[in-house]
């Protein structure tokens, strides 16, 4: 065997042990018993370990210095494995099986404080998990910037100076535009009722089926906070339900299916290789974001649900399919990101990429965070933040250790925009499957241009080849102010 091959063969277990590794993560958040809390932490820690060791492996330097790639695809699975070798070796092992361990723990009791309302109960548990953070930052940085070091884990090639510049360009738009919506004579109405759990889900599984969603290799379970895990042949979805607003429930669904059509998309050569799952996160929420907004909450799709959820629920509180989608997409102060209109959730988003950076660099500490927050709230969306849940303890991200997560949603929306351009040009009469509830041609197109190439190309890269144009934020912005006018009567 070559040395490309004994690189190949090494990595395909590797792979297999992580995504048993992300299973521990599933079962987790969705159907262990709370009592096993010590137990899982010890587990992922054991797990994390193993997988820290083989990443860190000689042997894996030796085979990459030998390595002759033969393809495009075999030099990017050698760029692929070096980058994540070299950060790796980067990280002590210690590190690696703590921040394992602490994260799994921090996880139950953020879950527990955020049902309690308790963020006293969760920052000691969240101070921890940022001293190792910034440890981990300061081994993978090499001097460099702190937090640019976190970022790249998840939008490899990003740096906070870009994201920045980028929210810098978008704010004042979307500022304007939430100015106008709010301030416009004609209002949505929201959605009222009661809506019972059960048909809820069955409205979630037939949402997820319009969209394609592989059931044989997928499933829907609830989660405190929806996510989604696994690939090539195994990718769940989460969501949660609120018996008062079943957009909730619906839409994270619908979100959530995005994400796993990705991973289930990716050409099935490259499954156990670095190839086989989503190149970044903001490419991963271009398809999570252009699933929940450009294709299900636009006229043609939220036209189809209309009359599903009349059906199901004997009638809405909404007089049509139009004043429906006014009020699928109506512009509310609210304060939870998940449950944020297209207008204003980018701004959520802005919030906690300056908070996270504040932190990682030390210019803010945990035990100030929350009066931070509620006070960066007040001002963004003119709103005091009435409860911790509704605050700083909404998100997940922070317990789990994914500071530098954030700014990739707002990233994703900006490639969803330049996708959802090309996409209506590619397949001009879209909104006639979508009125259907076929949402097929659009994933085809997604899948075709997209999923498909998994890893294959760096993530601006993959969107440039799809859409043909430059990476631009102008796309998003026009097509929400295009939108939200029409809705709005401005």
């Amino acid at each position: 065997m070559s040395a490309f091959d004994d690189l190949l063969a090494f990595q395909r277990q590797t792979e297999a042990l992580s995504s048993v590794a992300e299973r521990l993560g599933w079962d987790q958040e969705t159907v262990m018993p709370r009592g096993a809390t010590e137990q899982r932490a010890e587990e992922t820690a054991a797990m994390e370990a193993v997988l820290h060791e083989r990443r860190t492996d000689p042997r894996v330097g030796e085979w990459l210095d030998q390595a002759v790639p033969e393809d495009e695809e075999d030099a990017r699975i050698i760029e692929l494995i070096a980058r994540d070798h070299q950060r790796a070796t980067r990280i002590p092992a210690r590190l690696a099986t703590e921040l394992a361990k602490q994260t799994s723990l921090a996880q139950s009791i953020w879950a527990e404080a955020r049902a309690n309302d308790a963020p006293q109960d969760f920052l000691p548990a969240l101070n921890d998990i940022l001293m190792l953070k910034r440890e981990e930052a300061a081994a993978l940085a090499d001097g460099g910037d702190l937090y640019d070091a976190l970022l790249d884990d998840y939008e490899p090639g990003a740096t906070q100076a870009q994201i920045a510049a980028l929210f810098d360009a978008m704010r004042p738009r979307l500022v304007a535009l939430r100015d106008d919506v709010l301030g416009a004579e004609f209002q949505p109405q929201p959605l009222k009722g009661d809506f019972p759990q059960e048909t809820q889900l069955r409205l979630a599984r037939t949402c997820a089926t319009a969209f394609g969603y592989d059931w044989s290799r997928g499933r829907l379970d609830l989660a405190v906070h929806p996510f989604s895990s696994g690939r090539w042949q195994d990718s769940r979805i989460t969501t949660r339900v609120v018996e008062t607003d079943p957009f909730n429930c619906l839409y994270s669904t619908i979100h959530e299916v995005g994400h796993s059509s990705y991973e289930l998309g990716i050409d099935s050569d490259y499954a156990f290789t670095p190839l086989g799952r989503g190149v970044s996160m903001g490419a991963h929420e271009s398809q999570s974001r252009i699933y929940e907004n450009q294709i299900g909450r636009g006229r043609a799709f939220s036209g189809w649900l209309y009359q599903r959820m009349s059906d199901a629920f004997d009638g809405l509180s909404v007089p049509d399919a139009e004043a429906f989608y006014a009020t699928v997409n109506r512009v509310t102060p609210g304060y939870i990101r998940t449950e944020a209109d297209e207008v204003q959730y980018n701004l959520h988003v802005m919030l906690r990429f300056d908070l996270e950076r504040d932190l990682i660099a030390g210019r803010l500490d945990v035990e100030n965070l929350v009066e931070a927050w509620n006070a960066r709230f007040l001002k963004d969306f003119g709103v005091a933040v009435d409860r911790p849940a509704h605050g700083v303890l909404q998100d997940v991200h922070w317990a789990v250790g994914l500071f530098g997560y954030f700014p990739t949603y707002a990233l994703g929306n900006v490639y969803a925009g330049c996708l959802n351009a090309a996409m209506r040009q590619a397949v001009p009469d879209l909104d006639r499957f979508l009125a259907q509830g076929d949402a097929g041609p659009a994933v085809e197109w997604l899948r075709e241009n997209v999923q498909r190439h998994g890893g294959l190309y760096p993530p601006r890269d993959l969107i440039e080849r799809a859409t043909g144009a430059p990476v631009s934020e102008e796309p998003l912005l026009d097509y929400l102010e295009e939108k939200f006018a029409g809705i709005y009567r401005l």
